[in-house]
């Protein structure tokens, strides 16, 4: 079991691997949604990588990592070494939950692959809406963005999808989107968009 769970997450860093070349791309398609500069940005969950390209880009005042599972940490650690990025960059162990990120103290959350791999964990909507400030942003889902070109996906999808399949990834459609999003009370701060991908815009009002 021990050694499976250890292939599973080999496999997960090869995917964040694999996609350094997009996050360039998606950068541009996460800025355009988040709509300003500046602020607390974190990206959530065991799919981090694109924190490095919007530090680059100089897109906010602090960057997090919220790491999640635990096999995560380690490698995000050696990722902020290798960027050059342990200084501008704080990883922060934590869970589904958030139970670790304070009420209302990110700008922009972005939690790629947040629903499509149910084995490996269970998105907590409610979590991610609370950490939010007040016309905070979260950008939900998965996809290459709707910037990224075609030379950049072909020659890394069929490897990409076969990894994402090999770590329990399930086809989740907006209909299972919209119930999930109904039993967490959501549907009115949420956005659904298929614009480079599945994702879901969630928007904190002006006031907690």
């Amino acid at each position: 079991m021990q050694n499976e769970k250890k292939d599973i997450f080999s496999r997960v860093r090869d995917i964040n691997t694999l996609w350094k070349d997009v996050y360039p791309y998606l950068a541009r398609h996460i800025i355009d949604v988040y709509g300003r500069r500046g602020g607390a940005v974190m990206e959530v969950g065991p799919f981090c990588g694109v924190i490095h390209e919007l530090n680059r880009q100089g897109i906010a005042d602090s960057l997090y990592i919220a790491s999640f599972p635990e096999e995560m940490k380690t490698y995000y650690a050696e990722q902020l070494e290798i960027q050059g990025q342990t200084d501008s960059i704080t990883i922060i162990e934590t869970g589904p939950q958030l139970n670790e990120i304070d009420d209302n103290s990110i700008d922009l959350v972005i939690f790629r692959g947040a629903f499509f791999f149910p084995s490996l964990f269970a998105i907590d909507y409610r979590a991610v809406h609370r950490v939010l400030k007040p016309a905070g942003t979260a950008f939900v889902g998965g996809g290459f963005g709707k910037y990224t070109p075609p030379d950049v996906i072909s020659p890394i999808a069929d490897l990409s999808r076969k990894l994402n399949l090999l770590i329990g990834k399930k086809e989740i459609t907006i209909d299972m989107i919209v119930k999930d999003l109904a039993e967490n009370g959501m549907m009115d701060r949420a956005t659904i968009t298929t614009d480079g991908g599945l994702w879901i815009i969630i928007q904190k009002g002006d006031r907690i």
